[in-house]
């Protein structure tokens, strides 16, 4: 049904990481991937990301990492799957550049359409605090 996209995973693998440490610990890409066996890469992009977007503050050099940047009460679910990989819809019908061909027949354009919405308004509600269990 509708899953989460593995970089999604992989993003809040490393926000709830690092959502434990003191403020000013750094925390390397190596060091969550490693922590949850996830591949170092991957993990390394998404984090890479949020730092780009501002989410993440990134410290380079051998002893550099990442820091929560941005409070995570003010930053949604929506949000992150918004930077991490773009608008989304849950449905091939929903695609502007790529249509289903099915969609001039389709008797079911309008519910999806509203399934999509209402799922984006409850990420636009979810806070990354109140997902990841933060005070």
């Amino acid at each position: 049904m509708n899953k989460l996209n593995r970089k999604i995973e992989y993003s809040l693998m490393a926000l709830k990481h690092m959502s434990t440490k003191r403020p000013g610990q750094l925390t390397s890409a190596k060091e969550v991937a490693d922590s949850y066996h996830a591949p170092f890469d991957a993990t390394a992009r998404v984090m890479q990301i949020m730092a780009q977007k501002g989410v993440l503050h990134s410290e380079q050099g051998a002893t550099g990492g990442y820091q929560i940047k941005k409070d995570l009460s003010k930053v949604t679910m929506y949000d992150l799957i918004q930077l991490i990989q773009g608008n989304t819809q849950i449905a091939k019908c929903m695609h502007k550049s790529d249509p289903c061909e099915l969609r001039a027949n389709c008797n079911i354009v309008s519910p999806v359409s509203n399934l999509n919405h209402k799922l984006n308004e409850f990420y636009k509600a979810l806070s990354l605090q109140e997902l990841l269990g933060q005070p």
